[in-house]
């Protein structure tokens, strides 16, 4: 049989032998403690150096009170939108040392404030898109999450920046974009019921209402993903509206395929629209117009402000709003005869 090996971590008494100084003495230069006196600062890096030491990230985190992660908390890791999002911030984070840990509530509304305390005992600061979270619940989470930054939401507590979209106003100018096509009977294909971003769209819708009585706008219970769209195909058919706004790609994505089952022609027969522009949008048959959203600048922004906020600088602004751009593909077309 083998000999078992007994050979040891190096640590911190290791080096403070070697280079004659105290354990404490050695932390602070591992911890880049300017303070410590140059040429004895030398020899214990000369000291690690001879015997290959390693300081433990563990330990090294205790003692400064840091981890050099970040968490974030997403409703749905599977969806595109996020995924570009967590890109984002994932790459800026990267670039100043930090790690992203990763929370994925499911799309189960209880389980995002659980993650987003537990991320953030773990982490220097959170990023949070908890877009089925109560307001109460956000605002009396809140004070025990900071630094946070908050994608999509806003709080009345201070020092919290928000990155929000303006889908309410990406959905009005889809919507325009249909009545000008010659659209008068338009579908909306609803989010998830406690979705934030769905009500922003409703009240956009309910602005595009007001200056165009003459449109039939009716609404259909939906949700978030491809499988949500299949399902609401005889819903939509039987609406009578000649276009559909869906909550998002995913959901025009499953709308799609189902209409494709039944023989319905986009846009000859009907027109879909969908909102975020993902990777896939432009791919689909016909391709999707959709309301174009900046996500992977998203999560590149939420890194800058959060940064500042754990660095105890200058607190950025409360709330930073992207505008959708419209973009006009093949999924669209005038309103059959």
């Amino acid at each position: 049989m083998g000999r078992k090996s007994t050979t040891r971590r190096i640590g911190i008494a290791d080096v403070a032998a070697r280079a004659g100084v105290s354990h404490a003495t050695v932390s602070r230069v591992m911890n880049g403690n300017f303070k410590v006196d140059p040429a004895i600062a030398e020899r214990v890096r000369e000291a690690a150096t001879e015997l290959n030491y390693q300081p433990n990230p563990v330990g090294r985190s205790l003692a400064l009170g840091k981890t050099d992660t970040i968490g974030i908390v997403v409703p749905d890791l599977a969806n595109p939108s996020f995924q570009a999002i967590l890109r984002g911030l994932s790459m800026a984070a990267a670039q100043d040392g930090y790690r992203v840990l990763i929370a994925d509530s499911s799309e189960v509304p209880s389980e995002e404030a659980i993650l987003a305390g537990e991320a953030r005992r773990r982490c220097d600061g959170l990023v949070l898109c908890a877009p089925r979270m109560g307001d109460a619940e956000l605002e009396e989470l809140a004070p025990s999450l900071h630094p946070m930054v908050l994608i999509n939401r806003t709080t009345a507590e201070g020092g919290v920046p928000s990155l929000m979209v303006d889908y309410g106003l990406g959905i009005q100018e889809l919507a325009e974009h249909l009545v000008g096509l010659g659209h008068t009977r338009i579908v909306f294909l609803a989010g998830p019921p406690r979705s934030a971003s769905n009500a922003l769209r409703v009240q956009g819708l309910e602005k595009f209402k007001a200056g165009h009585p003459e449109i039939e706008l009716h609404l259909i219970d939906g949700g978030s993903n491809f499988e949500a769209g299949h399902a609401a195909v005889d819903a939509v058919l039987a609406s009578g509206g000649t276009a559909v706004l869906a909550f998002n790609d995913l959901a025009a994505m499953g709308l799609l395929s189902g209409l494709h089952e039944r023989g319905v022609r986009v846009p000859e027969d009907i027109s879909v629209t969908g909102f975020d522009d993902i990777p896939f949008a432009r791919y689909t048959t016909p391709p999707l117009t959709t309301a174009a959203v900046p996500i992977t600048e998203l999560g590149g922004q939420a890194w800058h402000r959060l940064r500042t906020l754990i660095r105890n600088e200058d607190i950025p602004d409360a709330v930073t709003t992207f505008e959708p751009r419209v973009e006009v593909r093949g999924s669209t077309g005038p309103a059959a005869g």
